[in-house]
């Protein structure tokens, strides 16, 4: 990463972090939830939404993360509010292939900045943990998520 990217990353990392949007919003009539918790680092998120005709009309995170972490949560929210769910889907998708894979990601817009945490492969884990959240939520999965197994499942 070239230094104006470096820059951009960390200014964008520290803003979300000292603000994150939608944090401690818990949406009035949720419809979904689902709870994501980092085994090795103790991210530990859980995350809100109201989903009307197949649309993300609110949505609200809360928990304890690191910086990294609770920026990819609050730039999550900005970036799925109002989307279509398939929509929302297919960002979360984009997001997980920017950061785990080598192949191309789908246009991201704001979000590509997130690309900036491949510099830091054990922080990975802690940016994607928000997305795994959000596609278990619309998923309406009741199991803790996490990023450490396969089936993103906490050991118990």
């Amino acid at each position: 990463m070239n230094d104006p990217n470096r820059a951009l990353y960390e200014e964008m990392i520290l803003e979300h972090n000292r603000h994150p949007r939608h944090f401690q919003v818990r949406p009035r009539a949720a419809t979904h939830h689902a709870h994501g918790f980092n085994c090795v680092c103790n991210d530990d998120i859980t995350v809100h939404l109201r989903v009307q005709d197949g649309v993300i009309r609110d949505i609200g995170f809360e928990g304890a993360g690191c910086a990294i972490c609770t920026a990819s949560a609050s730039m999550m929210t900005e970036a799925v509010l109002g989307k279509p769910v398939a929509e929302a889907e297919k960002l979360f998708a984009g997001v997980r292939a920017m950061l785990t894979a080598d192949a191309p990601a789908a246009p991201l817009g704001k979000l590509r900045i997130l690309a900036g945490v491949r510099e830091y492969p054990m922080r990975v884990k802690c940016a994607t943990l928000p997305w795994h959240t959000l596609k278990a939520a619309l998923d309406n999965r009741s199991d803790t998520v996490n990023t450490e197994e396969d089936d993103h499942v906490c050991p118990t």
